[in-house]
């Protein structure tokens, strides 16, 4: 089945609430309220975080990332002239899929708020979404008011997103407010393979030169603790989410179609009440537009800990073999582990 193609079982079971019927409204100020870490990292520090004895580099990121919090909250009281004359703490993640690098963002900034400091914290997208929402000098005086700006999975997508998040981190850092970042590329690979790099590369060497860049090995803790399993038979998963509360149910294609009509900084709201997400008839995504909003659906369902019941082909083939190798290839295998991750806990949360 294609990405555009409804099923046309899809809207039979009216007593389960459908997302592709969902049309959320979010207002700027809710965008503003929502930079903190997601409920799946909501406990989330730097103790429970366990670091893998094979790969040093784990606990020597925990013990750097302590001293960042020192370091930003010892400035907290101090004159904003002071603090722009002082270069103020940044920081980069860097590692593969699943080492622990948003929860130990995670942990920062609930050590920072723990301290007396403020933190806001969110993924590349939505403090690019917050800039469409406020405009960008209402949004550099709303994210001046932390000491620490956070900033998960930095990946760029564009030369106006290299520009944008530059132009942004630049003020912000002005204003004395420190920087945090994690990716799977480093900061001066940011935009390789997507565009012609070369043509901004004062940009991007701008943002690597503002980081200590923090290298973190290891495996995909999600790989290794979790079997994703098979994918359920359609009528199994209807079956599971009839009458279950806070369970929505659609056809993977209307689903798709929807999200073209839903800004990506609305997703997390699409999802509001929702405790288990149920998808019929999954198959390969073959746009890469369409793949990329998926990737931004998935992470908000990671964020939120729903877990999510796939019929059809499940996760299998999902993304090409193209798009596994493209300049996108990182975005794709995340949303590969995290939405396996989900699958396992929505077969569990059925069983």
């Amino acid at each position: 089945m294609t990405d555009l193609q409804p099923d046309p079982t899809h809207g039979r079971a009216a007593a389960v609430r459908s997302l592709a019927a969902t049309v959320p409204a979010v207002a700027p100020d809710r965008l503003v309220a929502e930079l903190v870490p997601p409920p799946h990292f909501a406990g989330a520090s730097f103790e429970s975080y366990v670091p893998d004895p094979a790969h040093p580099s784990q606990a020597a990121a925990v013990e750097r990332l302590r001293r960042a919090t020192e370091q930003v909250v010892g400035s907290t009281g101090s004159s904003w002239w002071r603090r722009r004359r002082t270069q103020p703490e940044a920081v980069y993640l860097d590692g593969g899929f699943g080492v622990g690098k948003t929860h130990l963002l995670a942990a920062l900034a609930h050590a920072v708020t723990a301290a007396g400091g403020r933190a806001a914290f969110g993924t590349f997208v939505e403090y690019t979404n917050l800039v469409g929402a406020l405009g960008f000098r209402q949004t550099v005086a709303a994210l001046s008011a932390y000491r620490l700006v956070c900033i998960d999975e930095f990946e760029l997508d564009d030369p106006g997103d290299t520009v944008l998040m530059s132009r942004l981190l630049r003020e912000l850092a002005d204003h004395g407010v420190a920087l945090a970042a994690t990716s799977n590329t480093l900061p001066e690979s940011l935009g390789e393979g997507r565009f012609a790099a070369e043509d901004f590369l004062r940009e991007i060497q701008a943002l690597a030169a503002r980081f200590d860049v923090l290298r973190i090995d290891g495996e995909d803790y999600r790989h290794r603790s979790v079997e994703h399993g098979d994918a359920l038979a359609d009528d199994a998963v209807r079956e599971a989410v009839t009458g279950r509360p806070g369970a929505t149910l659609d056809d993977f294609s209307a689903l798709l179609a929807h999200l073209a009509t839903v800004h990506p900084s609305k997703y997390g709201a699409l999802l509001d009440g929702t405790e288990v997400v149920g998808l019929t008839g999954v198959g390969p995504v073959t746009r890469q537009e369409v793949a990329l909003r998926l990737v931004v659906l998935v992470d908000r369902l990671y964020d939120r800990d729903v877990p999510v019941l796939l019929g059809g082909g499940g996760t299998q083939g999902l993304f090409s073999d193209e798009m596994l190798r493209g300049g996108y290839r990182k975005k794709y295998y995340r949303a590969l582990s995290r939405l396996g991750a989900l699958a396992a806990a929505g077969a569990r949360a059925t069983a």
